[in-house]
């Protein structure tokens, strides 16, 4: 009997210390990561972000239940730059990615640069990429790097947009492989193509990293009907309701993504950060009718294409159970280029060394306390479709830079090239405008000749800044490039 009663006394104090050890694990690993792209996604496009009519209730949710940043910023103000310097945390001139990559152009993500994906992997993650990919113009060839080689163990992703649109795409590739057609729509693809990884894909005695880019609501657009019929009477055009529903359709991707994290019970170790990766697509661009755009910058000014603040800064959401009080609006300035000092810091790892960084871990944020940048955010686009070329933002202080090279986009061609590279090394900064966003979010009142002490301060912070990250910038041979598509467009090789 006595020995019975000391065994029971045993088992009833090892259940407690059992669970006591369960909590301390869980609340030392590594966390789960788990970053959300969308491509042309405005600052006003979301219902948290007060767009009157697009419903978002899976990223209100998000939003209500960590902390939602009203000065959230991408690297550029256009994809294959914004997405590059979200991967390495630097300012995507530094990596030569100075433009949107066409298929079969030479640019793209070096091979030596360090990424995220790569970082996590050293620190024991599994790493997955899914939806757009955009870093390479050689897209699943042995002759640029490809999301595997910058250290995704999973890819399932495509070189640019679904094709032929968001609806049925036909050139997704997986691992290496060719996908073929596949029914439905792109969001909802690539979420189901990420949830599946993360239920029978990756490895489950480690923590993960999934990077979901959605194509969605990049143009063309296509939505369920079932969605769009919903918006109907709520839009001027049925290509706008096409538009809010696409945006809806992407919400609902997020949706379950999130019930996923719930059904495994990841979610209390997951921290998840929702983006976008420039402005709104600008109104026009492709034309009137059904391929107008119809994204929302909200108040700021300009769209993608712009370094006025509607091209750079986009919703931007983090939720982290337990770490991030719920319900939080954050004014702080972030960026995507943060994100890989964060991920750095919350895995343990140690950031690059041996190169320039441009962010800064963002942990600092969760415990109420400030970030110390030791360098402003910075911002600098050779074709912006304002004349503006170059921004930095310094704590409320935001200074735009002219430059001296054309002010139009059409001289320097239709992408990067030998004429557009002599400019993005060689042109120097001319006149500069200034704003306090605190007070003017819209970028109505350049304070340049009211503020001449700020203003030179500010601007010799700049100068330094565009020259290192001019001069580290590499240059790509575009002859090849440039002839094949002289004879693809005229039928005749470029002079």
């Amino acid at each position: 009997m006595k020995n019975k009663c000391a065994c029971l006394l045993i088992l009833f104090m090892l259940a407690p210390l059992s669970e006591l050890q369960s909590a301390e694990k869980k609340q030392t690993a590594k966390p789960n990561i788990l970053v959300i792209l969308c491509d042309d996604l405005g600052y006003g496009d979301l219902a948290c972000y007060g767009h009157p009519q697009i419903k978002t209730p899976h990223l209100d949710q998000l939003a209500s239940e960590g902390m939602r940043f009203t000065d959230c910023y991408a690297s550029a103000p256009v994809c294959s730059p914004s997405r590059a310097g979200l991967l390495t945390g630097r300012t995507p001139n530094r990596l030569g990615v100075y433009d949107w990559i066409p298929e079969g152009h030479p640019m793209h993500l070096k091979r030596e640069e360090i990424t995220i994906a790569q970082l996590l992997q050293q620190a024991g993650y599994d790493t997955a990429h899914v939806g757009k990919w955009h870093c390479n113009g050689m897209f699943n060839s042995k002759t640029q790097p490809q999301p595997g080689d910058h250290g995704f163990q999973h890819w399932f992703s495509t070189q640019n947009n679904a094709l032929p649109t968001h609806e049925n795409p036909n050139n997704f590739v997986r691992n290496g492989k060719p996908v073929g057609e596949i029914e439905g729509f792109s969001c909802q693809i690539v979420a189901d193509e990420g949830i599946h990884w993360l239920k029978e894909g990756r490895d489950q005695e480690k923590p993960f990293f999934l990077h979901v880019c959605f194509h969605e609501p990049h143009e063309r657009v296509a939505s369920p009907p079932e969605l769009v019929k919903q918006y109907l009477d709520k839009s001027l055009y049925e290509d706008q309701a096409q538009y809010f529903a696409n945006v809806a359709n992407m919400d609902a991707a997020v949706g379950k993504l999130m019930k996923t994290l719930d059904d495994l019970n990841m979610a209390e170790n997951t921290f998840v950060f929702f983006t976008s990766d420039n402005g709104p697509e600008t109104l026009n661009r492709y034309g009137k009718g059904s391929r107008r755009s119809w994204g929302s910058p909200g108040v700021l000014r300009g769209m993608k294409l712009h370094i006025y603040e509607g091209g750079i800064r986009v919703p931007g959401i983090i939720r982290w159970p337990g770490r991030i009080t719920a319900g939080q609006e954050n004014k702080t300035p972030i960026s995507s280029v943060d994100l890989l000092p964060t991920f750095c810091e919350l895995a343990d790892v140690p950031a690059p060394q041996n190169r320039a960084l441009d962010g800064t871990s963002l942990l600092p944020l969760f415990t109420g306390k400030d970030l110390q940048r030791t360098t402003p955010l910075f911002w600098n686009y050779y074709r912006a479709n304002s004349t503006p070329r170059v921004a930095m933002r310094e704590g409320d202080w935001k200074v735009v830079a002219h430059w001296s090279g054309p002010e139009g986009v059409i001289p320097l061609g239709s992408n990067v090239n030998s004429i557009s590279q002599e400019y993005i090394k060689n042109a120097k900064l001319t006149k500069f405008e200034l704003y306090d966003l605190k007070h003017d979010i819209s970028e109505q009142h350049n304070l340049a000749w009211q503020e001449r002490d700020r203003l030179n301060g500010l601007k010799k912070q700049l100068i330094q800044k565009y020259m290192a990250v001019q001069k580290e910038g590499p240059v790509w041979d575009t002859k090849t490039y440039e002839q094949s598509r002289e004879k693809r467009l005229f039928g005749r090789p470029a002079k």
